[in-house]
């Protein structure tokens, strides 16, 4: 198994409070929100980060500052309309790198408390595994992909609907075995959307299992939630 990590994104939400910074190196408990993410990572994982041609060198220096070897994924984009989009990403890495083996996707700007090997421990090898919680509240999810559960079974998917069924949402934390990666080129020549579309396409061809977490989750999609994340969040858990 790799781990690709997205971190494409020129963080247009997060205006004007980072100015020219990539999301995911926003500090929160003292260190980059990328950072705590790979310190989740088991070793021995190979790592790859997706960004952009214009934060290029925020990230070399980033990756100078860590412990263990992370490669870097550039993009040939200097603005939100040169971007491949987030599955697009995913579609092009996978072939420019010739991934033929089951892929933990990470968006950059999680940032969560479960442990990862918790998580791929409960991938069964053949089925795409999706990271999913309980927000307690329909209003919250819907900015976020929400999903039907029949026990551990993603039954139905919706990304950001009007009027949630439910306040269960899916987080951008997803194992994806080999044999769905190939939908990916045949996905991507009609759309490159966000990583929550290719979920809600692959509920009616092939059976996506939910890792159901609590504890603390931030989302740093906004000003608020990062605020919030730079409050409450404290000495995690690794591993």
């Amino acid at each position: 198994m790799k781990c690709l990590i997205l971190a494409g994104g020129f963080g247009t939400r997060l205006q004007p409070l980072i100015k020219d910074k990539p999301k995911p190196l926003l500090m929160v408990n003292k260190k980059p929100v990328i950072t705590h993410l790979v310190d989740k990572i088991p070793e021995g994982m190979e790592i790859m980060v997706c960004t952009n041609k214009r934060f290029e060198a925020d990230f070399i220096k980033w990756q100078s500052s860590l412990n263990r070897s992370v490669a870097l994924c550039v993009e040939d984009a200097l603005a939100e309309e040169e971007k491949l989009g987030a599955i697009g990403a995913v579609e092009f890495w996978v072939r420019k790198r010739n991934i033929q083996e089951s892929l933990l996707i990470i968006a950059g700007d999680n940032c969560f408390e479960f442990s990862l090997q918790d998580f791929i421990n409960t991938y069964d090898g053949e089925n795409p595994l999706v990271a999913v919680r309980d927000v307690g509240d329909k209003e919250k999810a819907k900015q976020h992909g929400v999903i039907k559960l029949r026990r551990n079974r993603i039954l139905e998917f919706c990304e950001k609907p009007a009027q949630p069924q439910s306040s269960i949402i899916a987080i951008a934390c997803y194992i994806l075995p080999a044999t769905v990666l190939e939908y990916l080129p045949r996905y991507c020549s009609q759309k490159q959307d966000n990583l929550g579309d290719f979920i809600a396409y692959l509920v009616n061809k092939r059976e996506i299992h939910a890792f159901v977490f609590s504890g603390a989750w931030f989302d740093i999609g906004s000003t608020d939630s990062y605020l919030e994340a730079q409050k409450d969040v404290g000495g995690e858990k690794q591993g």
